[in-house]
């Protein structure tokens, strides 16, 4: 930053009415910064300063003994005001050793007025002038901030405005991507950026969960200071900047580098909503890929072009996601609209699949994103990294969020060769519809259980005339009376038979449960318990509720 936009103790002193005046201690903290000038004649004012203030006094309202007078510092000191200022006379007369000893450790300026000053004009020269150099650094920092845009819409946008960056605050200024090597601003020598590198490893893991919005974070290394500001949008950190100071940073620097940071955001915000659209364009084959059944790789080989070899020795699971409530919490989209937010989910959805070593390949299938998500750490932990990174896509898209969208995601099993992306896909389509059935918004097919093999039977009468010979003196029963037995038979069967637990998930007491057991019995048979027709009585249940989704919500 620049010196002339700070005011310090030491060109404190070279202003006319410090013409007199005498440091006695503390003099190696002359650089130390003055934010405002305080008067003070009592001895309680942990409340009245901020810190960073230049404090005058005559001693007046309070005894300058040794005692008070070490307290009096001390608390100054710890309140992290910049200095003191004291005038000699009818208040206070000598400084003890122990003042100055305990003012020296602190590099702490303990200055003396051998004679009456007005502070009034004190106060008003210096604020005068921290008024109009404050006035002046907004200024300076609206200008960098102008040209920190401008850089960005010119080649090497990002370079260009990280060495401004340098060249405003006199910082190592680090720029370290997520995906790609840390880059100095200006260059060190290679052993010297490497041991900076390795310094700095303890804090990256710290940065993990920090937003692109969220303030800077300040640490130490080694005598030096260390400021790391996120880079991103959409929720999502494409970067990190890392200023490494020799100094303390001033508020200047910080808003310098929220600027820097935000004009580097735009700048990858634009260039990835580019890479998106043409990565959508590039990638329409993927669109065939799922839709049609491929036996023959040499068709798939032509579809793809050079990438098929590498892509089809990857392991993969064909993800399906649907934004459910587009319309209904968003009754005003428009078609362009549905465009913004389709290009802002592709760009969140890349950078998150990503993040947990996943090459997504994306495409639109009837207002749902279909992802062919390859693993590119070939089978380390790929469910557990797949299930994380759907989550943290789940929670940046709530719906308790501004602008949150509802995201149900349905999955299907893992594969190898490209020409099961299609059987993938229809697993996907699988999981996601049972959404109605579970209220999960995320669902593997490989958990769906007896479902899977419902789907295949649900030919539009197997499974009507399967749940009419085990369920229908129930169904009939509770469509005459209007009563729930079906769903009593559906929480008592889920928990293995427990009473207690069942009549507390249906909200009702013991006898009423007795009662409608009792009633199932005499329906179905008292034999309905047995192992065989308790097994067929559970199928022909998740039957119903495939085909009758809304009948058992809050049940599932």
């Amino acid at each position: 930053m620049d010196s002339e936009l700070v005011l310090t103790v030491r060109e404190a002193l070279q202003r006319p009415l410090f013409q007199h005046a005498q440091v006695i201690a503390g003099e190696e903290g002359l650089y130390r910064f003055i934010r405002w000038v305080h008067i003070l004649e009592i001895t309680s004012f942990e409340t009245l300063i901020h810190g960073e203030e230049m404090i005058l006094t005559t001693g007046l309202g309070f005894n300058w003994d040794a005692v008070s007078s070490i307290t009096f510092l001390e608390n100054l000191i710890k309140q992290n005001a910049t200095c003191l200022c004291i005038e000699i006379g009818q208040y206070f007369d000598t400084v003890s050793e122990e003042l100055i000893e305990l003012a020296n450790r602190y590099q702490f300026p303990l200055i003396l007025f051998p004679r009456t000053v007005r502070f009034v004009d004190i106060t008003q020269d210096l604020h005068s002038l921290i008024i109009n150099r404050h006035h002046k650094m907004l200024q300076e920092l609206e200008s960098l901030s102008r040209e920190f845009h401008r850089l960005t819409l010119s080649s090497q946008g990002t370079s260009n405005v990280l060495k401004l960056l340098y060249k405003s605050t006199q910082c190592q200024i680090i720029y370290r991507p997520i995906i790609g090597k840390p880059v100095c601003f200006p260059t060190l020598p290679a052993q010297e950026q490497n041991h900076l590198f390795q310094s700095l490893d303890p804090f990256w893991e710290e940065l993990e969960g920090i937003k692109p919005n969220s303030s800077p974070i300040l640490r130490h290394y080694e005598k030096r200071t260390v400021v790391l500001k996120p880079v991103g949008a959409l929720d999502q950190t494409w970067a990190h900047i890392v200023m490494v100071c020799g100094h303390k940073p001033r508020e200047y620097d910080y808003l310098l580098l929220d600027s820097a940071s935000l004009s580097i955001a735009q700048e990858l915000l634009r260039t990835r909503y580019m890479e998106e659209r043409k990565l959508y364009s590039e990638n329409l084959w993927v669109d065939e890929l799922l839709s049609s059944r491929f036996d023959d790789e040499k068709h798939i080989t032509a579809l793809i072009g050079p990438d098929f070899k590498k892509l089809n020795e990857l392991n993969y699971q064909v993800c399906l996601i649907e934004v459910e409530n587009l319309y209904d919490d968003h009754p005003n989209v428009f078609d362009n609209d549905w465009d913004s937010i389709r290009l802002q989910l592709f760009m969140t959805l890349r950078s998150t699949f990503e993040k947990f070593s996943f090459l997504p390949l994306i495409t639109l299938k009837n207002n749902r994103l279909a992802v062919i998500a390859l693993d590119m750490k070939s089978k380390v932990q790929t469910k557990a990294r797949l299930q994380q990174a759907l989550a943290a896509l789940l929670d940046i898209h709530a719906p308790d969020k501004p602008k949150g969208l509802q995201l149900v995601i349905g999955v299907g099993k893992t594969y190898t060769r490209l020409k099961d992306a299609y059987a993938g896909y229809q697993e996907a389509v699988q999981a996601l519809s049972l959404y109605p059935c579970s209220k999960r918004a995320l669902l593997f097919y490989e958990e769906l259980g007896v479902f899977r093999l419902l789907f295949s039977l649900n030919d539009g009468k197997t499974l009507q005339t399967f749940i009419r010979d085990y369920l229908g003196p129930l169904i009939d029963h509770d469509h005459s009376k209007g009563s729930e037995l079906l769903l009593t038979l559906k929480v008592y069967l889920d928990n293995d038979g427990s009473k207690q637990i069942a009549a507390q998930k249906l909200y009702i007491v013991r006898q009423s449960l007795y009662y409608r057991l009792e009633k199932i019995s005499e329906l179905l048979g008292e034999s309905f318990m047995s192992p065989e027709n308790r097994i067929s009585i559970q199928v022909a249940l998740r039957a119903y509720q495939l085909l009758n989704p809304d009948k058992f919500t809050g049940h599932a």
